[in-house]
């Protein structure tokens, strides 16, 4: 088992199984030691969850944990991307998160931050990142976040 590995354990979180595609790409690609990672969101045991928008049916703790569920997606696909080994990932470089909200809704950050949060607790020094917090007045399927990232490798 290896550190990160043993770090999820410590944390008490299990990765989902990185999910398939449900449209005309990938769920990842690898150019030179970079991981691009295919917008994920937020699905639990193959299930969407937490569909709606910001400002109007979804809560802002919600949205946190919407965005938290799709990070965990976002580790799954990595993990993948990495052969099992998420040691390998050098840094977090770039997160980007969208959030289904209503025009007026303007806490795009604090829900994002469920995803940032995240990668900072699982990888430490390494999971800080840049990013992006955006709206948008969908986003498939109605769920309530999409994150994607880009992460360097070994």
């Amino acid at each position: 088992m290896g550190q990160i590995d043993k770090r999820l354990a410590e944390l008490g979180i299990s990765l989902p199984v990185a999910a398939k595609p449900v449209a005309n790409y990938v769920p990842w690609v690898r150019s030179g030691n970079l991981v691009f990672i295919s917008g994920q969101g937020p699905i639990a045991d193959g299930k969407i969850t937490l569909q709606g928008a910001l400002g109007d049916t979804i809560s802002i703790e919600d949205g946190i944990k919407s965005a938290r569920l799709s990070a965990l997606n976002v580790l799954a696909q990595l993990k993948d991307a990495c052969g099992g080994d998420l040691d390998r990932v050098k840094r977090i470089v770039k997160l980007l998160g969208f959030v289904n909200a209503t025009p007026s809704f303007a806490d795009h950050p604090k829900v994002i931050n469920g995803a940032s949060d995240l990668m900072v607790e699982v990888f430490g020094e390494k999971g800080k990142h840049a990013r992006s917090a955006v709206a948008s007045p969908s986003l498939p399927f109605g769920i309530s976040t999409e994150v994607e990232a880009i992460v360097e490798v070994e």
